[in-house]
């Protein structure tokens, strides 16, 4: 199943406004940046063009630290077009479902067949410290929710592209795999939760990612995901959470992340 203008007529327009913007006929490839993400991008790939998302039809300005507010054209090693998004709308910020997947449906509208999702994370694997990043394997959505309306039944049994994880492993052949567990939030999670979470299967977890995995798999995208473990879930070590680490792990993680996008680009 692939996203129509009929099924989706807002991602569609916001998708005829980016191009026609940009100057370009299609995006080959989405990134959303999340949570200590988006300055490991800063000055890869060449520049085509940076648009505010709030300019476009359906985006609105993100309200979280650390998250940009733009999309950013760039052309890549390979001649291919990518799409950078600097910043995502959360399901906890109360706008429903729709906002929060709006940037997947417009860039698949706009032709990309391959989306990068990445995150700032709790992880539950003490061996994953602050600044580690994780592939994505499968997903626990507990939002209660999905973007999906409707008689969509779309499978998800290789949700996160098993081919794309095996690429990714060839630019960094460290990293490990988990299952990420999307909550609401915006509070984080109690050690109790963080408990069930690890007793389902999951091995991080976090507030975004699962919902636009859904919207990118109906859209018929592959999908990589990749999180960024800013710290350990709650109940693992005993210490407070704030939201001031997750945005140190990024700077900390930098190098390593730059590397990893860096290589991104120049295969997909």
């Amino acid at each position: 199943m692939t996203l129509t203008a009929e099924s989706h007529p807002l991602a569609a327009e916001a998708a005829s406004a980016l191009l026609e913007r940009l100057g370009i006929e299609r995006l080959d490839s989405a990134y959303v940046l999340g949570s200590g993400w988006a300055s490991a991008a800063a000055g890869l790939g060449e520049i085509i063009d940076e648009i505010p998302l709030a300019e476009l039809p359906g985006f609105s300005k993100p309200v979280v630290e650390g998250h940009g507010g733009a999309i950013r054209a760039l052309r890549t090693p390979s001649g291919r077009v990518a799409g950078l998004f600097t910043g995502r709308t959360h399901y906890y910020e109360g706008r429903g479902v729709a906002p929060v997947v709006h940037g997947v449906r417009t860039a698949a509208a706009a032709g990309a067949s391959r989306l990068v999702l990445t995150n700032g994370c709790g992880g539950l694997n003490p061996a994953w410290g602050p600044g580690t990043p994780v592939l994505i394997s499968d997903h626990i959505n507990l939002t209660g929710t999905t973007p999906l309306v409707g008689p969509r039944f779309i499978d998800m049994t290789d949700a996160y592209s098993p081919a794309l994880r095996e690429l990714a492993r060839t630019i960094d052949g460290d990293l490990d795999e988990g299952v990420y567990v999307q909550f609401h939030g915006p509070n984080y999670e109690t050690p109790a939760e963080v408990r069930m979470a690890g007793i389902m299967g999951g091995d991080l977890v976090g507030m975004s990612t699962a919902l636009e995995t859904i919207a990118a798999r109906e859209a018929g995208i592959e999908v990589l995901g990749i999180s960024l473990v800013t710290n350990a879930a709650a109940g693992m070590t005993g210490e407070a959470l704030n939201h001031e680490e997750v945005i140190e792990a990024g700077r900390d993680a930098q190098h390593r992340l730059r590397t990893l996008l860096a290589g991104l680009l120049e295969v997909l």
